[in-house]
């Protein structure tokens, strides 16, 4: 029996009309990708090269040129609760307590206040922030944030996860932590995931699958499956297969990079 993919991308193609040049600008070129249930896919590739734009499309902020988005066979056509996005800003509303913010997102689905509050409460302590319930943003750190912001996508119980760099605010110490956070609470939470990152060893150290994406227009060049057991200690960075995936993902990457020198290995 042939297991259906949780997410469906079929050879995505966007274009934008740039009026100041009287051009076609094309952003994605028939980009095609399936993330099964449960799977942790990362993204990487140069800078502009679509990425963001991407997870744009499969949230259904925007239409694609041609193709089409389908999660568990339904074709997407706007944004809704069985797709969450974490950007790389919290944005958290600074008025409202921790608990507050996480429940946000259930009442806007019209969810009742005692159960908004008890799920709210059961993924806040998920992300490891029991007892900052009533703690307000400017009280936590950049670290803490991004951990209600990740609560606050999975208290609505989405199909699929979308982060977009989410920690690429963050200091090197606490993004390491945050990498690590985001492995134990994906075994736990056990959602399908597409995440975006400019680093190639955040890519690895994370995902069950690394796709990389060519230089603008973007499509797939490579999709390379991380054959590194779970869990994974952060130390398995230092490792020489963890360096050999490193190496084989940047010499796909490194002719396009040459226009968009933005992109990192964790030895750069």
């Amino acid at each position: 029996m042939t297991m259906r993919a949780k997410l469906e991308a079929r050879d995505i193609r966007l274009s934008y009309f740039q009026p100041r040049t009287n051009s076609e600008f094309l952003a994605l070129d028939g980009v095609s990708l399936d993330v099964m249930e449960g799977e942790f896919v990362a993204i990487v590739g140069p800078s502009g090269c679509g990425k963001t734009t991407f997870l744009s499309v499969v949230d259904g902020l925007i239409a694609a040129s041609s193709g089409r988005i389908l999660v568990d066979g339904e074709v997407v056509t706007k944004p809704g609760p069985d797709r969450a996005v974490v950007f790389q800003d919290a944005s958290l509303l600074p008025w409202r307590s921790v608990l507050n913010n996480v429940r946000y997102g259930l009442e806007c689905l019209g969810a009742g206040a005692h159960e908004s509050r008890e799920r709210a409460a059961r993924l806040i302590t998920l992300v490891g922030l029991a007892g900052f319930e009533q703690h307000y943003p400017h009280e936590l750190s950049g670290g803490m944030q991004q951990r209600v912001n990740l609560a606050r996508a999975l208290v609505v119980d989405p199909k699929i996860l979308l982060m977009d760099e989410p920690f690429a605010s963050l200091d090197a110490q606490t993004r390491e932590l945050m990498q690590q956070e985001l492995t134990t609470i994906w075994a736990k939470a056990r959602k399908t995931v597409l995440f975006v990152t400019h680093q190639i060893d955040e890519a690895i150290y994370l995902a069950d699958r690394v796709v990389v994406f060519s230089g603008r227009p973007g499509k797939v060049k490579a999709s390379i499956a991380v054959d590194i057991e779970r869990p994974r200690p952060i130390g398995i960075k230092r490792q020489a297969h963890f360096h050999e995936l490193e190496d084989r993902i940047w010499s796909l990457i490194q002719d396009d990079a040459a226009a968009a020198p933005r992109v990192e290995t964790s030895r750069t």
